[in-house]
């Protein structure tokens, strides 16, 4: 194989210098190790890359040939040791991010194209999972990062880091029977006694009283599932309110406007990590940037509250 990344590193220089001597400086070694290095590589190919009749070399057609791969190839191999260093210093194979379904909107996304500049190698697995199960899959090691609500109650396998917060509203079909009643008063009571339309897991024995809170429940594993029950007339849900404003714009969903309460639920959405694994370089650097916007300080340590 003629080429390798030393050549190639002398080859680039002198097209990009001009000369021998300037790309002998470039590199910190003497000219003539550089001008020894071409006529090897111009031996190895049987190709005269420079012409050397004039002061200075001069590229021929065949180096312009070569230049693109070559320019290619110095780029890969600068690739692969920022990898291996990385590696080294503690960079995963893969980041893999659980995110709640309800916070799909939600401002998530831009530290990814940090993290794809920063680490072009980082492989990146997004999977949506109803916060229960998104919470089970971190402890379980099957995701680094969990993007979820805030939590009534506070767990020490956890750390956590606060990104956003989210308005969820309690709608219903517009023929829904809770919007049928003329000049009746809605309370919580009629929410209590009319099915729930919920984004939950199956097998959650302890669901989160703010968000699940009707006698009667059917539950999903998306968000756009419950949309669409929810539509069509089956019940009725708590849900963004950032999901729901285009719908409500258009008349196929309404605000169920509650006499004794507001409609409306404000939960604070943290990344959640386990304490009981480090976190490789990627995801730290992610909870970093996601502190970075939210403009906090890391509070890894508890909540002053659980409603804060």
């Amino acid at each position: 194989m003629a080429f390798n990344s030393d050549n190639v590193a002398v080859f680039i220089e002198v097209l990009d210098r001009g000369s021998f001597s300037a790309a002998a400086r470039a590199l910190g070694k003497v000219p003539s190790a550089v001008s020894m290095t071409i006529a090897g590589l111009e031996a190895e190919l049987d190709l005269a890359l420079f012409d050397r009749a004039g002061r200075e070399p001069v590229p021929t057609a065949a180096a312009r040939a070569l230049e693109p791969r070559a320019r290619q190839l110095a780029s890969q191999l600068k690739q692969l040791d920022a990898h291996a260093l990385a590696l080294h210093a503690g960079l995963e194979r893969r980041l893999t991010i659980a995110v709640a379904p309800e916070l799909l909107s939600a401002p998530w996304s831009a530290p990814l194209q940090t993290l794809a500049r920063e680490y072009p190698s980082l492989e990146v697995d997004i999977v949506t999972a109803p916060q229960t199960d998104a919470v089970r899959l971190l402890h379980e090691g099957r995701v680094q990062l969990a993007l979820v609500f805030e939590r009534p109650g506070l767990d020490e396998r956890e750390g956590f880091q606060e990104f956003s917060s989210e308005v969820l509203v309690a709608v219903a079909a517009p023929d829904h029977p809770l919007l049928q009643r003329g000049d009746a008063c809605i309370g919580h009571d009629d929410l209590l006694a009319a099915r729930q339309i919920a984004v939950a897991s199956r097998g959650d024995s302890n669901p989160d009283s703010r968000t699940l809170v009707s006698r009667s429940t059917w539950r999903t594993d998306s968000h756009l599932a419950t949309l669409g029950l929810v539509q069509a007339g089956l019940g009725w849900a708590y849900l963004p309110r950032t999901l729901v404003q285009p719908h409500v714009a258009t008349g196929t969903l309404a605000e169920i406007a509650l006499d004794n309460m507001t409609n409306e639920i404000c939960l604070w959405a943290d990344v959640v990590w386990s304490t009981e694994r480090p976190l490789g370089l990627a995801a730290q650097r992610y909870v970093a940037l996601m502190r970075e916007r939210r403009g906090t300080t890391a509070n890894d340590a508890g909540r002053d509250s659980p409603s804060r």
